[in-house]
């Protein structure tokens, strides 16, 4: 599995621009549209929770789990952002992930953070 299986979030020219602070340098905030957020539930197949399983018994990262965990957290971010361009942000400050178990059945992952219209100063 290569790096670029690891790895999330933004391109580099997306329309939203979501970060993990407060404020954007060189941006002033001229609108708050409010609360967004991204969810996704994923459940685990049979052969993974088997392949977990037998990689606790030797330890090591689990690969597969990794590689589904980082899809989930992109998914989740899509459409956190696509629900902030539907409400006319191109902004999201103070971004967060949050990840639960979901009924015993799956993961549960939520993108969400403050929507915003962002200028440039």
């Amino acid at each position: 599995m290569g790096i670029e299986e690891f790895g999330g979030g933004q391109g580099p020219r997306s329309d939203v621009l979501v970060v993990t602070t407060n404020d954007v340098p060189g941006h002033r905030v001229t609108e708050v549209v409010g609360e967004v957020f991204g969810l996704t539930v994923r459940s685990r197949h049979v052969g993974s929770q088997l392949g977990a399983g037998l990689k606790s018994l030797v330890g090591g990262e689990i690969k597969g789990l990794t590689k589904t965990l980082v899809e989930t957290r992109n998914q989740a971010m899509d459409r956190l952002v696509e629900q902030a361009r539907a409400r006319g942000a191109n902004g999201v400050l103070a971004f967060r992930f949050d990840v639960t178990q979901a009924a015993d059945v799956g993961t549960e992952v939520r993108a969400y953070g403050t929507a915003v219209v962002l200028a440039r100063e």
